[in-house]
This record gives C-alpha cells, structure tokens and sequence, in this order.
C-alpha cells in the first residue's frame, strides 16, 4: 500500500496541507483520482446519502459533477487532533437550467495510518445566488494560490 502524505498524527500546518490536496482532488472532478484518497472500505456520510467502499464514492461523484456544473470549491482547515480533520467549506455551481447556488458545509474526516481518509461526514446546505453575486472566478481546476480563501471573501 502506498502512503498518501502527509500522514497522521497531524500537525497545524500538515492539516491545512491534507485539506488543501483535499481541495485540489475535488477541483479536478475526476472521481476516479479523487476516490483514491480514500480506503477501500471507506465510510461516507454525505447529506442523506451513505456510501460505503471506493466504487460507491466514484459513483456518487460522478452523479454529483453532472449535476453541479462549473463546480469551484474552497476547504479550511477548522480543527485536528490525531488522526482526524474538520474542515468547513463552501462550493459555487450551476445546475443544467442555469441556475446558481453557493453550497456550504462542514466536514469531519478520519484518517488511517496510511494516510486514507477512513471516515467523512458531511453537512451541507445550498443557497441560490444570482450570477453575479459569485466569489469563485479561478478557470475550472485547481483554486490559484492567490486566489482568496473564505475568510477573506467573507464567507
């Protein structure tokens, strides 16, 4: 099995780098490399939803990105202790009608020794906004360094 870094127990500032690769997976909405961040056997809670293993996490993915267009997210870092991370996010998309919303959430995750998160759980809630009103302006992919975090666009 390889070891994906950095690997608990978590310090301040190898939390914040597990949250931001965390970031950076999802930006690229590729459920196959996302999915590889998790165990085999990973357990996710996510809204009413609950998965277990790494093919429903690609399933599920797959659904999700065909249905939240132009996805943009951004993750930081809340707590840690040991082997587990909180983060608090928040997310921009459009549905196929046009349609865009601002989706925010908390997540807790747990981490094997490997590396793997063993454990999410999601919150999440969305909240339609018009066009304009939109935070998250980077092209499709990974967030730019110095694109601003949520903190400083206020969110």
């Amino acid at each position: 099995m390889t070891d994906r870094s950095p690997l608990p127990p978590f310090t301040r500032e190898s939390a914040i780098e597990k949250a931001r690769l965390a970031e950076d997976g999802w930006n690229s909405r590729d459920p196959e490399k996302v999915s590889l961040a998790y165990t085999e056997d990973t357990y996710w809670r996510n809204r009413a939803e609950f998965l277990q293993g790494r093919q429903q996490v690609v399933e599920f993915l797959r659904r999700k990105w065909d249905r939240e267009l132009d996805y943009r997210l951004i993750k930081e870092l809340w707590a840690f202790h040991e082997n587990r991370i909180a983060v608090r996010y928040a997310y921009e998309w459009h549905d196929d009608s046009g349609h865009w919303y601002r989706s925010y959430g908390n997540e807790n995750w747990e981490y094997d020794e490997h590396g793997l998160m063993r454990r999410r759980f999601a919150c999440i809630n969305d909240l339609p906004i018009k066009e304009a009103d939109r935070k998250f302006h980077w092209p499709l992919g990974r967030r730019p360094d110095d694109h601003p975090g949520l903190d400083d666009l206020g969110l």
